[in-house]
C-alpha cells in the first residue's frame, strides 16, 4: 500500500529554555492509504500533539511530514488550511457542531469551504446523513439531537468531502459506551467503503482495538506499533498481545 502519510524525525517543543516541553521526541511514522489506525498512550504522552501536527494544525520543531508524498515544511498558511480542507476530515469529542445551524446545513459547510455551491452542497449533505441514519433528522438542531446522533453529524461532515484522511479526536469521549462502540463501527464501516484512512486518539481499550493498527506512545515516543491482525511494526515480542496503556 501506499503511505498518505510520512513522519521522519519529527520532534514537538514547546516553550524555551528550562520551562521547555519536549511533546514529540523524534517520531518516525508511515501512514497506510484505506487503515484504521489508534493511537493510545498515557495522558501527556503526545498523543494530541501528533494527531495535530498530521493534521497540519502544528507544525513540528524539527523533522519532515509529508501528505501524498508532498512535504508541508515551507507551506504557508494559507496552503495549510487549503490541504486540510480538501484532504482532511476531523471528528471530535464535542462534536463542535454550529448551535444555529441545522445537521444538513453542518454537514454542508464542509463543503461549501472547497467551493460546492450551496444547493449542491445541500442535496450531498442530506445524502450523507442518511448514510448515517439521519435522513429523518436533516431539518434538527444540535439541540435537539442525542450525543449520538451528534457525533453522527460529525461523522457526516468529516466524509462528506471525501478527504483521503480523517482524524478523529476521543471520538467516543463524550459518549456513553454502546453508543460509542455504534459510532466507532460506523466510522469504521464507512472509512473502509470509501477508502478513507482514519486515525483516532483513544483511551478505550476496545476502541482502539477496532482498528488495524495500535500505536503507543509513551514521552513522545512510539513505543510500539501492533497490527491487531497479528503482525507487528514494532514494540512487544512477536505473538504479545497488546495490553491497554493505564491511564493518568
Amino acid at each position: 500500500m501506499n503511505a498518505i502519510v510520512t513522519l521522519r524525525g519529527v520532534c514537538k517543543r514547546y516553550g524555551t529554555g528550562r520551562s521547555a516541553v519536549e511533546a514529540l521526541r523524534g517520531v518516525d511514522l508511515e501512514l497506510e492509504e484505506g487503515r484504521y489506525y489508534s493511537i493510545v498512550g498515557p495522558s501527556g504522552s503526545g498523543k494530541s500533539t501528533l494527531l495535530h501536527i498530521i493534521g497540519c494544525m502544528d507544525t513540528p520543531t524539527q523533522g519532515d511530514v509529508s501528505i501524498r508524498g508532498r512535504d508541508t515544511r515551507g507551506l504557508t498558511d494559507g496552503e495549510l488550511t487549503a490541504v486540510r480542507a480538501r484532504e482532511i476530515g476531523f471528528v471530535f469529542q464535542s462534536f463542535h457542531l454550529n448551535p444555529i445551524l441545522t445537521a444538513r446545513e453542518n454537514v454542508a459547510i464542509a463543503l461549501r469551504f472547497v467551493g460546492v455551491p450551496r444547493r449542491a452542497a445541500l442535496r450531498k449533505a442530506d445524502r450523507w446523513l442518511g448514510r448515517v441514519g439521519l435522513g429523518h433528522r436533516v431539518g434538527h438542531y444540535p439541540a435537539q439531537l442525542s450525543g449520538g446522533e451528534r457525533q453522527r453529524v460529525g461523522i457526516a461532515r468529516a466524509l462528506v468531502k471525501a478527504p483521503s484522511l480523517v482524524l478523529a479526536d476521543e471520538p467516543t469521549g463524550n459518549l456513553d459506551s454502546r453508543t460509542g462502540a455504534e459510532t466507532i463501527q460506523l466510522l469504521r464501516q464507512i472509512s473502509q467503503d470509501e477508502r478513507s484512512t482514519v486515525v483516532q486518539v483513544t483511551h478505550d481499550p476496545e476502541v482502539a482495538r477496532i482498528g488495524d493498527s495500535v500505536i503507543t506512545l509513551r514521552d513522545g515516543r512510539i513505543e510500539g506499533n501492533v497490527e491487531i491482525g497479528g503482525r507487528q511494526h514494532a514494540g512487544p515480542p512477536a505473538g504479545a498481545e497488546w495490553q491497554p496503556e493505564a491511564q493518568s
